[in-house]
């Protein structure tokens, strides 16, 4: 059973009320040093990177076209380093800004290296990681930029216990993080193989129907195999009226108020889900466009993103709040009467239909990362009686409402489990626990 210590004295550091009384406080430049050794002559080429608390290494020969030269003007950094990334603290609350060096490697000069003395390095990874998460640094920053250097750094109190009482943190931290990042990786890779069960699923039965003893034939098409006989497969021109395309003006960054007009971003259908948060407001000195505002019952489709994987995208809109019209990266596909718009949207997210898709991007016809109306059009697709699309939809939406909530408890575990992390990290090292006989 972990306890707290049995003595504590008061702090001098404002955001910890208590400390063990056998603990000291130093200023970060009395048990740290800020490195600075120049890459000039490019004496190291492994190119590291700080992502998400973790330095991680990076090709140097993909780089988006930097030259040899420019990495002269990174910096070297050692095993144990901690680097900081200290810019931009009030654009970014989320990020995980600090980490431990592992290797020797160069890392941009942007960031901030120091170099630990006379404090154990991994203890004072896992004290900037507590910082970082309550949110420490952005109270130091000053600036236009809210940024921090090492002269502002410097003075950070540092927590600073017995070395043995270091190690112990340590010890315990590594084995404790360790053992929820991996129930954290569990859970992640079973929130992935329910959508593998959910998009299989959505495969089988846009293409073979719900009757498993109904007879078949070839559907001539690789990628779809065999259909129903009584079914067809069409051209998705033969399912749809027309296609109508949004409008992209210059747009404010934030969400629209409720009162105010927006266009949608193309992330407003990914993963086959409408989203109506995913907007930009409209400036006031712009009139809005009230006929390519969207409508519940409309069938929205991506046809272009930065991310090949989300083009074509397309969702069913269930509901919608008013004044969000559609950005020209978006298409509003308008379905026959003889045609379920869900069904569509359901088949658009199938691997067959996902297959095409990413032909019809990659082909000779195909735009980069764009995908163009006609190739739209030509889209091969299942066509059931449209009784049976409504069984169908109905059918998939039933079965995918309970992956969903499985999905949304898994999420909400490992929200818990981060949580946990967090706190536990926060505890240990700002001495509210005491781990020493826990290791």
């Amino acid at each position: 059973m972990i306890t707290p210590y049995q003595k504590y004295a008061g702090s001098n550091i404002k955001w910890v009320e208590a400390i063990p009384e056998d603990w000291k406080s130093a200023p970060l430049y009395t048990v740290a040093s800020e490195s600075k050794l120049s890459n000039k002559g490019m004496i190291e080429d492994n190119l590291l990177s700080l992502s998400f608390g973790r330095i991680k290494r990076k090709s140097i020969d993909t780089q988006g076209g930097l030259l040899p030269a420019s990495f002269e003007t990174y910096q070297i950094v050692n095993e144990n380093d901690i680097i900081f990334r200290l810019t931009d603290l009030q654009n970014d609350k989320r990020s995980l800004r600090s980490a431990q060096c592992m290797e020797r490697g160069i890392i941009t000069s942007a960031y901030v290296a120091v170099t630990p003395n006379a404090i154990r390095p991994r203890y004072l990874h896992y004290l900037m990681r507590a910082y970082d998460e309550t949110k420490v640094f952005y109270n130091l920053g000053a600036g236009m930029r809210q940024s921090l250097k090492y002269d502002e750094l410097k003075r950070l109190p540092i927590l600073l216990p017995p070395e043995l009482t270091q190690q112990a943190i340590e010890k315990f931290l590594d084995r404790e993080t360790q053992r929820i990042d991996s129930l954290i990786e569990e859970k992640q890779t079973f929130i992935k193989l329910l959508k593998e069960k959910r998009q299989a699923l959505i495969s089988h039965v846009v293409t073979k129907g719900l009757n498993p003893n109904v007879e078949m034939q070839d559907s001539g098409i690789e990628w779809i195999g065999q259909v129903p006989k009584h079914w067809s497969v069409v051209q998705l021109k033969r399912l749809i009226d027309s296609i109508e395309q949004g409008w992209s003006p210059e747009c404010l960054a934030t969400p629209a108020k409720n009162e105010r007009w927006g266009v949608l971003k193309s992330g407003a259908v990914n993963g086959g889900v409408y989203s109506q948060d995913e907007n930009k407001e409209l400036p006031e000195t712009l009139s809005p466009r009230p006929e390519i505002e969207v409508k519940v019952g409309d069938l929205i489709m991506s046809r272009a993103s930065g991310s090949r994987e989300l083009i074509g995208s397309a969702a069913y809109v269930y509901a919608t709040r008013e004044r969000l019209m559609l950005s020209d990266k978006l298409f509003r596909l308008h379905c026959k009467e003889e045609v379920d718009a869900e069904f569509v949207a359901i088949a658009l997210g199938s691997f067959p239909l996902r297959r095409q898709i990413e032909l019809a991007i990659g082909g000779a016809e195909g735009l980069a990362n764009n995908l163009s109306q006609a190739n739209i059009k030509k889209l091969l697709i299942p066509k059931p009686p449209k009784t049976e699309q409504e069984a169908i939809t109905s059918h998939i939406k039933s079965v995918s409402s309970k992956i969903e909530d499985l999905i949304i408890e898994t999420n909400n575990s490992i929200a818990l489990l981060k949580e946990r992390k967090t706190s536990l990290i926060s505890a240990a090292v700002t001495g509210k626990i005491d781990v020493r006989e826990a290791v």
